[in-house]
């Protein structure tokens, strides 16, 4: 069984509900159409209901089963708009710019979420991750006990026998540019929670670098050296090492030589990159090269399941990100 497969398996032993923004795209309308027939999750679609049927119709896709909502005929939008201006009220907001911003199906989207209407959101096929996070934090704000929302991705490369049997955590690769060390170690931290959660294995954290054990020295490397003794002190039972080069923290046969003694170093499942430039690359070559499956952006430390997706994503991804989405959802 594919991971993914087995991700649909674990929604399907408490169904939640999903609701997609972006009902225009005909990506998001194929997977819904694959979620309907797997039935793993209810969906709802936001939008008007006519022009999503006529795609759907367009596309030899039957949605007949689906729940859609239009924002801007909704009996429950002056309830959301209420909740949404006393939210924002302290924070500048005006009671019509509420109003308007509801009739967005992303900001309308949160409100579900926020509500108890539904149990989860995946947005980001036709938007940014900007345009899907600043509501999320606006509505949802950050879970209890997170000082930090972060973006992972989950990896699963075919036939490779590094990491999980070859399922990785990538972080951060989404969100935060720059990761001060006490940043760096809230990513490691909430990356570790997430590879448990969704794998059900034991973290392996490597905090990565371009040297292994001070084998260079500079201000990056040692933000990394630093945020690995934060990991320790915060989280002394999670297994963590660095700084580690990538050959180094995945490969055992390197790592002997390069990190001999490590109970990390050529075991580690969750990658920590140093920055969003390395990470953003690293997930990217690691999906198009190694023709990897890469589910995400996920986010971690919401306090409602939110995910965003890449531009570029297929049907099939949103599939799997809605599928994560509800296994989520179940762990609230």
């Amino acid at each position: 069984m594919s991971f993914i497969e087995g991700i649909k398996n674990k929604a399907k032993n408490e169904i939640k509900t999903i609701v997609l923004p972006e009902a225009t795209d005909v990506r998001v309308l194929k997977a819904t159409s694959t979620i309907l027939k797997e039935k793993f999750a209810n969906i709802i679609l936001l939008g008007n209901k006519a022009e999503i049927l006529k795609i759907a119709d367009e596309n030899g896709l039957n949605l007949s089963s689906v729940t859609i909502i239009d924002p801007n005929n909704c009996e429950k939008y002056e309830e959301y708009v209420e909740a949404f201006y006393e939210l924002r009220k302290a924070k500048g907001m005006d009671y019509e710019k509420a109003k308007t911003l509801i009739k967005d199906p992303v900001y309308f989207g949160m409100m579900m979420v926020k509500q108890g209407d539904c149990d989860g959101l995946v947005s980001g096929a036709i938007h940014s991750t900007a345009d899907t996070l600043r509501p999320a934090l606006q509505i949802l704000k950050t879970a209890p006990g997170t000082k930090l929302v972060s973006a992972f991705f989950l990896m699963v490369v075919p036939n490779c026998e590094f990491g999980e049997n070859g399922t990785f955590v990538f972080s951060d690769c989404g969100l935060n540019s720059y990761p001060n060390e006490e940043e760096l170690s809230e990513i490691a931290i909430s990356s570790a929670k997430s590879f448990e959660q969704l794998v059900g294995k034991t973290p392996k954290i490597a905090m990565l670098s371009y040297s292994t054990y001070a084998s260079a020295k500079s201000e990056s490397t040692q933000k990394v050296i630093n945020a690995t003794n934060l990991v320790k002190q915060k989280a002394p039972e999670l297994l963590v090492d660095g700084e580690l080069q990538l050959d180094a923290a995945i490969i055992p046969e390197v790592a002997k030589s390069k990190a001999p003694g490590s109970n990390v170093a050529g075991y580690a499942n969750t990658l920590i990159f140093p920055n969003l430039d390395a990470g953003n690359i690293g997930y990217k070559l690691t999906q198009r090269l190694a023709k990897a499956e890469a589910y995400g952006p996920l986010c971690q430390g919401i306090a409602k399941p939110v995910n965003d997706l890449s531009r570029g994503c297929s049907a099939d991804d949103i599939v799997g990100v809605v599928a994560i989405t509800a296994v989520q959802a179940q762990m609230q």
